[in-house]
């Protein structure tokens, strides 16, 4: 098996960069001989893998936190059909959220992750597929693995970014949060699930979750599974500051299902527009690529992964 891995070298707030030898050294005792490719800004993850399915590597394994994995998956894809069917993901995770991770069951040591490389059992996993608005105002598509959505989520996706993850994934998630749910007003947004009649609402935030976990832990949606065909949604309103205080528990648990404030709802296909002018910004992995409007749609069965032997 060719293996290839795609590598973040600013992932771990640059450690994976700096100490690249000790991911090699593991990689390749666990696998044997490997390429390896580094990014070097937003966008190469996809292009990168790409090229390298193109040029016949069979396993490609993203070295990066969920950004990084996101990116790599969404150059694995032609449309909504696999470059070549028979490639393999893997992941050796460096990212500072791990959410992605968490659902994938991996081990995040190094040298445990490098193993289910070479010992992991292959998964065949469903994949998220959004057409939506980038930030430069041009129609835009990108794969997903985990977790997308729009609201508050985007805002705090925007907060990491500015502000950086020196202190970890969570601790930057949680600050971002507090930050951005700081004078927040729920944003009016029209949606509809597989077709159906349209809704106005105001949210707080709607996650389109393929995966159980984002924002750095949070059990975004506790029955999710990636190889069941649907989309779980859960829908936020009515959220501020004082609930993100008071119920943090529950955000991290997946309690949060039995507050009122609390919608899910399981699909195929969502749809949503904003009702104003103001943006309405997306997540997208952890990433905030653009905003409403969107389009997010499950690709069953889209990817070869390989993973722990116990995942959700």
């Amino acid at each position: 098996m060719k293996t290839h891995l795609i590598v973040n070298p600013a992932s771990a707030n640059g450690r994976t960069g700096r100490h690249f030898d000790a991911v090699a050294r593991a990689v390749r005792e666990a696998v044997g001989d490997f390429d390896f490719s580094f990014t070097r800004q937003r966008g190469d993850g996809s292009a990168l893998a790409r090229e390298v399915v193109l040029a016949g590597a069979d396993l490609v394994a993203a070295v990066g936190g969920d950004g990084t994995a996101s990116e790599v998956i969404d150059g694995l894809m032609d449309g909504d059909r696999p470059l070549r069917p028979e490639v393999v993901f893997g992941l050796i995770p460096r990212g500072s959220g791990g959410d992605f991770r968490r659902t994938l069951g991996l081990p995040s040591g190094i040298a445990q992750a490098a193993l289910v490389l070479s010992s992991g059992r292959e998964r065949t996993l469903d994949l998220g597929r959004i057409e939506f608005m980038g930030g430069d105002g041009r129609a835009q598509v990108r794969h997903f693995a985990n977790v997308a959505g729009f609201g508050i989520a985007g805002r705090v996706v925007q907060e990491v970014e500015r502000a950086g993850k020196s202190f970890g994934g969570t601790v930057a998630f949680m600050l971002a949060s507090a930050r951005a749910l700081a004078g927040w007003r729920d944003q009016p947004v029209r949606w509809r699930a597989d077709g159906g009649p349209w809704h106005e609402d105001r949210i707080t935030s709607m996650s389109v979750c393929n995966g159980r976990f984002f924002g750095g832990g949070m059990m975004v949606a506790p029955d999710a599974r990636l190889d069941d065909g649907l989309f779980d949604v859960t829908i936020w309103k009515g959220f501020g500051l004082s609930d993100f205080i008071l119920k943090k528990g529950m955000l991290y648990d997946g309690t949060h299902v039995r507050l009122s404030n609390t919608r899910r709802l399981r699909v195929s296909v969502l749809e949503a527009e904003p009702l104003d002018e103001v943006p309405v910004l997306l997540d997208v992995d952890g990433e905030q690529p653009g905003m409403l409007p969107a389009r997010f749609t499950i690709l069953p069965a889209a990817l070869q992964a390989r993973v722990a032997a116990v995942s959700a």
